[in-house]
């Protein structure tokens, strides 16, 4: 079950002063066992080279997939503990949307599925990940 409304402004609220909020990803919506980012890739999000950073795109894949599982595991500490990345075309910036959807459950691990698309629907990136419940957050 979803968390309410109220969790949610609590829980986005405390991610604006973490990495998620650093990277500037923004909700689409989150589902058991799936969920959507945006993100307005703006030049900090670039590399030298002027294309979105791969690092950018890999944490915008992490924190989806998470964030779908915060869900799936309610009350858990979720960690990565493994992230496979395809770099498939390069984006200049602007928004990119990434969904996750898990792949495989058990008791405490997941595997899921993410993927990254630039402004025109292009396929930009993919990746599976494997996750892990970890017990409560201290």
């Amino acid at each position: 079950m979803p968390p309410e409304p109220e969790d949610w402004a609590q829980l986005e609220e405390k991610a604006r002063s973490t990495f998620w909020g650093t990277l500037g990803c923004e909700v689409e919506y989150v589902e058991s066992e799936k969920a959507a980012v945006r993100l307005e890739c703006t030049e900090r999000h670039l590399n030298m080279g002027g294309i979105v950073h791969g690092g950018v795109l890999a944490s915008l894949l992490d924190n989806t997939m998470g964030l779908a599982l915060m869900v799936t595991f309610p009350g858990e500490m979720i960690v990565t503990a493994q992230l496979n990345i395809h770099y498939l075309a390069p984006s200049q910036g602007g928004e990119l949307r990434c969904e996750a959807s898990m792949v495989h459950r058990s008791r405490r691990t997941a595997t899921m599925e993410g993927h990254i698309y630039g402004r025109d629907g292009e396929l930009l990136a993919w990746a599976s990940g494997a996750f892990r419940a970890v017990g409560t957050p201290g």
